[in-house]
C-alpha cells in the first residue's frame, strides 16, 4: 500500500494504492460525499479487483484531506477527479486501462468524468438516483450518459432508489441499505466477477 498526494485545480488529494501483482488495468474508486475511503463497501470492492489482477487507487478528494466533512461543489469534484486521474495515469498505471467508480457521490463524479478521463468503464456502488423521499430530482441522466460498460450494485432498501438496467449498464441489487455494509461478501463477488468480464477483451 501506498499514498500519494496529488496537487489538483481545488487543493490536493490523496490516493491510497493497493497494487495488484501483474495489473491488467487500474480501478480508481471515489468515497461518499460525507465519508472515507474505509466504507466497507468500497474495501470489498478494493479487495475483489486487486484479486482480479486490477490494482486500486482509494482517491480522497480535497475537501476531506483537509479535513472538512461538508462537500465540495460538483465541478470541483469533478476537476479534483480528472487531475488525479491523469496524474496516475502517467506516473503509476502508464499503458493500463482505467477504470472509474465510487460509492454514492464518488460513482457520480465517475459517471461525470467517464467521457472525458477516457475510462474504459465504470463501477457505481450505492448510486444515488435520487435524494430520499423526492423521486422528482431525478439524478439518472448521469448514469444514461455513460457510453462505457456500468456497473451498478444496489442495496434493495436503498432510500436514494433503484436505478434501472441499460444495454452497457448492469445492476445488481444486494440486500441492505444505502451502505451496502449488510453484505460486503456479495458486493466483493460481483465486482470480481465484473471485471473479470468487462477487462476480457482488453488483456
Amino acid at each position: 500500500m501506498t499514498s500519494v498526494t496529488v496537487p489538483t485545480p481545488v487543493g490536493p488529494a490523496r490516493a491510497t494504492l493497493h497494487c495488484a501483482e501483474e495489473g491488467r488495468a487500474a480501478l480508481l474508486l471515489g468515497h461518499g460525499a460525507g465519508g472515507g475511503v474505509e466504507a466497507p463497501d468500497l474495501v470489498a470492492a478494493a479487495r475483489a479487483a486487486t484479486a482480479a489482477g486490477v490494482h486500486v487507487a482509494l482517491i480522497e478528494q480535497p475537501y476531506r484531506v483537509a479535513g472538512r466533512r461538508a462537500p465540495a461543489p460538483a465541478g470541483h469534484l469533478d476537476l479534483a477527479w480528472l487531475a488525479v486521474a491523469e496524474y496516475l495515469g502517467e506516473c503509476w498505471f502508464s499503458g493500463l486501462p482505467l477504470v472509474f467508480g465510487g460509492r454514492s457521490s464518488g460513482a457520480r463524479v465517475a459517471c461525470r468524468t467517464a467521457g472525458e478521463g477516457q475510462a474504459v468503464a465504470v463501477l457505481c456502488l450505492a448510486f444515488p438516483v435520487h435524494p430520499p423521499g423526492q423521486p422528482e430530482r431525478s439524478r439518472h441522466a448521469e448514469l444514461d450518459a455513460v457510453e462505457v460498460a456500468t456497473l451498478v450494485v444496489q442495496g434493495d432498501r436503498d432510500p436514494f432508489g433503484q436505478p434501472t438496467p441499460a444495454h452497457h449498464r448492469d445492476v445488481v441489487v444486494l440486500r441492505g441499505d444505502h451502505s451496502l455494509a449488510a453484505d460486503v461478501l456479495g458486493v466483493g463477488r460481483v465486482v470480481g466477477e465484473w471485471l473479470g468480464r468487462v477487462l476480457r477483451p482488453l488483456d
